[in-house]
């Protein structure tokens, strides 16, 4: 797995060069509409806030103009992501195959994308009809907020298309046909066989769901086919019903915070704020023993306040740390193991993404959840910081950078930075804004402040910027939006209810604490094997409401939710997280799984910590009045 670059060529056929360069072309525009779009969210809740706080006048449109934005956002963006191949999968558990085997599951696995597309644009246009004439509570028509999911899946399905006949022909059209023979052996087979021997909905989502895994398809995908399948297998369905959970998934404002976070962040990363802050955390400890360990849980701290997004952190510091690392001749393993490790601590901190998801599909404050973070964060850095510095060695920090800054200019770069983080966690404690409008003033500040103050973003910085980050926030709010539709089917079975006893029981026979740890457990699974957001929409709704009944505070039991998915995220085998660590820091999976080890056993030490000293959690929002 690679990390997001809007840089990446788009992998098309290379047998019809002219049909290439057409592509190549429509997957530029979209990208660059998509990044207007984001650029105009950005001012209609910017100006949303100056308009509510200062002219005392709110912009009762505001609202659902920026979530039908989102929606643009959302489904255009993670058509972008799809042309250019860079979705998030596993693709760890197909070497259990033979290599042979490779090219026609990568095949197959492109067909299910470009299948999975097809009849999202179909549903959504479904649904689109059903709704002819239906109006929003402020007026605006019903078929704004389907418009721009039939338009992203209509991307969607050219895009796969193009990336599915990539390849050997031979390949391309033989694992069609055997996807196309394997769906009509299933539609016969339930349309003729009787009651009793019909492939039930729910064996059918369960296969589809471990088969996408074995494939390596993309996780958005793997949980959209799984719902699709539910949804086609169940005559009581209309297949309307899936597009309208999956756009109602990713569609409500207090997700946009993501893709503002997100672009604050890699906007800090490009004006230069990231850089000075680092150079001079290093010019003040590099000396020290392991120096350069706790200077990189440092950096992943402040810039976890900022950016939101794990995996831009990991870019963030990574790209910035590692090549100190490699000129001062340390480990680049241990590094890189020890930056997964910071990752797993830092979903803790606000504003984290999954903090925002877990409060929005579980009723909790998002406010509470980002203070109730902060003390846990600092227990698992302090666990990290003690091996870093036994681990560590002492470096020159001469020889860390090839230029050194003047120590004026890194001392006002690092209070630019440092500012915008106060903001931020001021905005938050002291209530004066929603998640969401904080976020559009983060991406304000980090654009003009910081280009004032280092004159580093150019016309054609910004724009790039803006398309980076519109491709990442389609690629995580897709997998929202896909997770909520197999998250409606799996209630639909009554599988959370089920579940739901069972743990129930579990904490009034064996305690709080035994179903705490189950519950953990379950997280660190469906964390390596999913990714954040959809253990988060499936779990997080299912697990605080009996957490609350057994009398834990839902801040307490969110922040452990939140680290215990970051955990398995980002731990060998299979994390998600660990692959692109290794993908940013150019290492290798199977020496940094060897190195990460030991911070993981400090971790796990820390989350039992945290789990059996509930004040860690509670403490600053007690303090705060926020309980």
């Amino acid at each position: 797995m690679s990390a997001l670059s809007a840089d990446a060529q788009v992998m098309l056929p290379s047998s019809n060069r002219g049909l290439a360069k057409r592509l190549e072309s429509l997957l530029h525009v979209v990208e660059h509409f998509s990044a207007f779009v984001l650029l105009i969210n950005v001012l209609v809740v910017f100006s949303s806030v100056v308009w509510r706080y200062w002219l005392h006048s709110p912009l009762e449109w505001a609202e659902e103009i920026a979530s039908v934005l989102m929606g643009v956002l959302i489904f255009l963006g993670a058509a972008t992501v799809l042309g250019r191949k860079q979705h998030v999968g596993i693709t760890a558990l197909r070497r259990m195959f033979p290599q042979v085997w490779q090219p026609a599951m990568n095949g197959i696995s492109s067909w299910i994308v470009a299948g999975t597309s097809a009849i999202l644009l179909f549903s959504t246009y479904e649904f689109l009809i059903d709704t002819r004439g239906q109006t929003t509570a402020l007026g605006f028509p019903a078929w704004m907020f389907l418009l721009p999911a039939i338009v992203g899946a209509f991307f969607m399905v050219i895009f796969a298309i193009a990336n599915a006949v990539e390849g050997e022909p031979g390949i391309v059209w033989g694992t069609f046909a055997a996807s196309i023979i394997a769906a009509g052996a299933v539609y016969f087979w339930n349309a003729h066989a009787g009651e009793a021997l019909r492939l039930s909905p729910i064996l059918l989502l369960t296969s589809g769901f471990v088969g996408c895994l074995l494939l390596g398809v993309p996780i958005a995908f793997t949980l959209a086919f799984s719902a699709v399948l539910y949804y086609l297998a169940d005559d009581s369905l209309p297949i309307m019903v899936y597009s309208q959970q999956v756009v109602a998934g990713g569609g409500h404002f207090v997700l946009l915070a993501i893709p503002f976070f997100v672009l604050a962040g890699i906007t800090m990363e490009s004006n230069g704020m990231s850089t000075r802050l680092i150079e001079l955390l290093l010019r003040m400890f590099g000396r020290l023993r392991g120096g350069l360990n706790i200077i990189t849980i440092i950096a992943t701290m402040i810039f976890s306040g900022i950016s939101g997004s794990k995996l831009a952190d990991v870019a963030a510091v990574g790209s910035i740390v590692m090549p100190a690392v490699r000129r001062t001749k340390q480990n680049p393993n241990d590094t890189a193991g020890l930056l997964a490790s910071t990752a797993i601590m830092a979903e803790a901190i606000p504003p984290c993404v999954n903090l925002i998801i877990l409060g929005f599909v579980a009723n909790i404050s998002i406010a509470g959840l980002f203070m109730a973070g902060v003390v846990p964060a600092i227990v698992l850095a302090v666990a990290l910081a003690v091996l870093a510095v036994i681990f560590g060695q002492r470096i020159n920090p001469d020889d860390a950078f090839e230029h050194r800054t003047p120590l004026l200019r890194l001392i006002g770069g690092a209070m630019v930075a440092f500012l915008m983080v106060f903001m931020i966690g001021r905005g938050v404690v002291a209530g004066i804004a929603t998640s969401t409008e904080i976020s559009a003033f983060a991406v304000v500040y980090a654009f003009i402040v910081g280009g004032i103050a280092f004159r580093e973003l150019t016309m054609r910085v910004c724009v790039r910027l803006f398309v980076r980050a519109a491709s990442m926030a389609g690629s995580i709010l897709f997998i929202v939006a896909a997770a909520s539709s197999l998250a409606f089917a799996l209630t639909i079975e009554q599988i959370p209810h089920y579940i739901s006893d069972t743990m129930v029981h579990l904490g009034h026979t064996y305690g709080i604490y035994a179903f705490m740890i189950v519950a953990t457990l379950i997280m660190i699974f469906f964390g390596a094997i999913l990714e954040g957001a959809p253990a988060l929409i499936i779990f997080g709704p299912l697990f605080v409401p009996i957490a609350t009944s057994l009398g834990i505070n839902p801040l307490h039991f969110g922040v452990i939710m939140v680290v215990a998915m970051g955990f398995g995220m980002f731990a060998p085998p299979v994390g998600i997280g660990l692959f692109a660590t290794c993908a940013i820091t150019e290492t290798r999976v199977e020496d940094v799984s060897r190195a990460i080890l030991k911070y993981l056993v400090a971790l796990g030490i820390g989350i039992l910590l945290l789990i059996f000293i509930p004040q860690f959690s509670l403490w600053l929002p007690q303090y705060l009045g926020m309980l």
